[in-house]
Formats: C-alpha cells, structure tokens, sequence
C-alpha cells in the first residue's frame, strides 16, 4: 500500500502559535470489527483521528529564560555522568533500571524490588516485574544504539519494541513492527467513542516515524527541547499497539545520549514524571494543541531532579565497599572478602555463581555467602533451599529510595 500523504496543518487555521502548528481533526468511517461492548460502540460509523504536524524540519522557538534553564539543567546532567569512576559501574545499571521501573509505573505496571530483581535474574516472577526487565531491555537496546552520535534508526526502535513486547501474553503478535489498524486512547475496549486521544490513521504511520527520526537525529536544536519534542510527536503519532509510552520514553535518553549530554548513564527523569503524572498527560494534551514550552519545562524539571538525586545515589554507592568491609571484617582473601569484592558489579547472584566467580572449595562459598547474609549485607530473593539467589540489600534498597526521593522532590 501506498502511504498516505501528510499535509502539515495550516498554523492559521488550526488557530495555534504559527510557530508550532496544533493537530488538526481528520474524520475517517468507522466499523467495529469485533463483538463485544455496547450497542452505543456498535452504532458508532466516524472517528476523529488527529493529525499531528510534521516536524523533520521545522524550528522551535522558546523564550530566552527557557533556554536559560534549559542550559543549567544540561549542566546537572552532565554532572552525574562525570560523578562516579569506572567503579561504580553498577550505577549505570541501578539508573537504567530505575528509569525503566518508573516508565512501567505510568502505565501502572508495578512489581516490588525484589520481584524486579528476580526477574532480571531469569527467576519466573510476576507478569508486572518479567515486563519491567523487558522495559529495561528496550531502553538498553535504544540508547545503546546511539552510542558515539550514531543516529537513531527506525529499524532500532522496531528492535526495542520486540524486546518489549516480544514475551506479552497479549501483544506478542505485533511486537517489533508498526500497527496496521486504528488505535485510540481512553473511552470504550471496543470501539474510540469517547476516546481521549484518537492517533493518525494506520496508513500514515511510517511516513510519520520516518519524519520524527529525521527530527530526532538534528543537532541544531536544545537538547532538551528536542528530546521533549520528540517524546511527545511519538506518543501522538502512537504508531504501535501497545508499549508507545515505554517506547516513547526510552526516546528521551536516546537524545541524550546522542547529542553528548549523557555518555554512560541514563537520566531516571520518568520517576519525576510518575510523581505528576496528571500533570505528564496535560502537557501532552498541550502539545497536540500547539504550545510546545509546557511540555519541554516539565521535562526540564523533571530531568533536573532525577539526575540531582541520582548524584546523591552515586555517592552512598561509592561508600558502599567500605561500609561492608567493617560490617565484615576478616582477612583479605578470605571467601567474603572476595565475594564483597565482586558485589558491586554485580549485586544479583546465585550461589553456583559465586563458585565460579570466586573460586575455592565449596563449603567455604557458602560460609562466605552466609557470613554476608548474617551481616546483612545481601539478602535470598527466592525460596529455594539450594542454589537460593542472592541480592545486595543496600543497592536493592537504594534502587526504591531513589525513585522516592525523585517522587517526593517533584511533589
């Protein structure tokens, strides 16, 4: 099929800030296809899908004193990243997975820690933590692929929608390619009558994804502004059938870290975003209505924030080692001391593992594990009575301390 011609909107007629024209109404037929809801769905015969403008080229005009924020905030961001040595390594994981933790989170997708733990350790958990590890592994994917400037493709974020979507019991079928059929957001399971937010028709998906990544991958705009530009074109444009917000909100970082804002870590900013959700909904709606500057404020805060604190994450992990070799104390070589040696880098493990790591007999492996847990340095994530998997307390515990100090800052 042929892809439909997007006309940009006429800034005067659709009535908005000529520099950043509104989404315009497109009135398309409507059948319900499938059975179910109320005789009001199957009565329905139009919908109002909206038409966002087009953006590849187009300017974004902010004020002076947006910019000016938008400047020192790029600052903070650039702080945490040069805020940890190449031995805090684990805080790159701890923020990614902060990050995808609270993007599930808006989507009301919630597990506990120590569910999401066992679950990125292969461990069968609950639905909600195996689709947190999957919203890890989306974002790991996109950001990844950006690395040293390289530009952002449409055949990654197809990659990244797979790996989130690939294991849904639901959406499996159309995980990793673009929807062919009419979504909607809000109002009825059945039909868009009531919808909040009906996106453009299936036919002009490609055209409009093919558009935000030309957008996307521009280096003459703010960073900040372009990310929140970006994010907020894609979530209109909706172009998948489920996994758009979580998709969406891998694209912020993406643009970080391509432009050079970011060059290891990832910037928690949907854990400020969680906290006012309302709010996050609101500058959407601001967006589809022509004002771009709500939007990129609320980003700007929010990315402020989360890399204000995860600074604060950065240096209670740095002291870590220490704080366990006093709770520890014991001879340098010893099964512990080699076991506290290796925790940071990786806080999840089991014991058959720890054999392999650490080496030395097997009896002094355990006498070493549960010398750590006695101390309560790490803690069993399962029930098992052999191999039990292992967790650093602390680093678990901060993974929930930092999301809430985030969610507390923005409050």
């Amino acid at each position: 099929m042929t892809p439909a011609r997007i006309d940009s909107p006429d800034p005067e007629r659709s009535g908005s800030d000529p520099g950043w024209p509104a989404h315009v109404p497109d009135v398309r037929p409507w059948r319900q296809r499938t059975r179910g809801g109320t005789a009001a769905d199957r009565r329905l015969t139009e919908v109002v899908a909206m038409r966002p403008p087009l953006i590849g080229d187009r300017d974004v005009r902010l004020s002076p004193e947006l910019a000016a924020v938008m400047e020192a905030c790029v600052i903070e961001i650039a702080a945490l990243d040069h805020s940890h040595g190449a031995e805090l390594g684990v805080l790159e994981t701890l923020l990614l997975r902060t990050e995808s933790v609270a993007s599930s989170k808006i989507e009301h997708i919630h597990a506990s820690v120590d569910d999401f733990a066992r679950a990125l350790h292969g461990i069968r958990s609950n639905p909600s933590a195996t689709s947190m590890v999957a919203s890890t592994a989306a974002l790991a994917a996109l950001v990844g692929s950006v690395d040293d400037g390289k530009d952002i493709e449409v055949a990654m974020i197809l990659m990244a929608h797979l790996a989130l979507m690939v294991d849904d019991p639901h959406e499996h079928a159309y995980a990793g390619r673009f929807r062919d059929m009419q979504n909607w957001i809000g109002g009825s399971d059945h039909s868009p009558r009531n919808a909040v937010y009906v996106p453009p028709p299936p036919e002009t998906v490609n055209e409009y994804v093919a558009d935000l990544v030309k957008f996307g991958n521009r280096t003459d705009l703010p960073v900040l502004a372009q990310a929140a530009i970006l994010h907020a074109q894609f979530e209109s444009v909706h172009p998948f059938t489920d996994g758009n917000g979580r998709i969406g909100r891998a694209l912020i970082n993406t643009v970080l870290r391509r432009r050079g804002a970011t060059r290891r870590v990832v910037v928690p900013l949907a854990s400020a975003l969680v906290a006012r959700r309302d709010d996050y909904f609101d500058v959407l709606s601001a967006y589809r209505e022509g004002r771009v500057e709500p939007i990129i404020r609320s980003f700007t805060a929010a990315s402020a924030v989360a890399a204000r604190e995860s600074r604060v994450s950065a240096a209670r992990i740095a002291e870590l080692p220490s704080v366990w070799r006093e709770k520890v104390a014991g001879r340098r070589g010893s099964a512990a001391s080699r076991l506290l040696d290796g925790l940071i880098a990786a806080p999840i493990f089991s014991a058959s593992e720890a054999e392999e790591t650490i080496g030395g007999a097997t009896s002094s492996v355990y006498a070493g594990i549960e010398r750590l847990h006695e101390a309560g340095i790490i803690r069993p994530l399962t029930d098992r009575t052999r191999n039990q998997v292992w967790g650093a307390a602390d680093l678990l515990d901060e993974l929930d301390d930092l999301a809430a100090r985030i969610e507390a800052a923005m409050r």
